[in-house]
């Protein structure tokens, strides 16, 4: 897999297609950061990491294997069949990385939507990345 984030928001963006109420997927530092990004502002439920048993069945059909996983659980509307998330989009990526400066941070649905933003801070939503007058690579963006 040469795209770890792009495969984490096709997980997610399939599980809510087909109105599942969570997603597994392997766990890294940086989709975790994401991730809780996500549930800090609204659009997943909550997160979690599952840490590595060797073949143990945690669920009826989920076998947790060597390695450590995170397990989401979507959000969805109060009328419990459309998403919280409509669009979920990858914008930079391996072959063609997105900078932005602290003047150019794209606002996403006139500010309604979220992007993510890689700098020299850590993960910051594009909010907080105008507030703290700091740019850097466009990871995502979710409406």
């Amino acid at each position: 897999m040469t795209d770890p984030i792009a495969d984490m928001l096709t997980r997610i963006r399939n599980a809510q297609m087909v109105k599942k109420s969570e997603v597994v997927l392997p766990y890294s530092s940086l989709k975790m950061n994401i991730i809780n990004l996500l549930v800090k502002n609204g659009w997943l439920a909550s997160a979690e990491k599952v840490e590595a048993l060797t073949g143990k069945t945690i669920q009826k059909g989920v076998t947790i294997g060597r390695f450590a996983t995170i397990k989401i659980k979507l959000k969805y509307n109060a009328d419990g069949r459309t998403p919280k998330i409509n669009h979920l989009e990858r914008i930079s990526k391996p072959g063609r990385r997105v900078y932005v400066s602290k003047e150019n941070i794209p606002y996403v649905l006139n500010g309604k939507g979220l992007s993510i933003i890689s700098t020299s801070q850590g993960l910051l939503t594009d909010k907080e990345a105008r507030q703290n007058k700091i740019g850097g690579e466009v990871l995502c963006s979710i409406y």
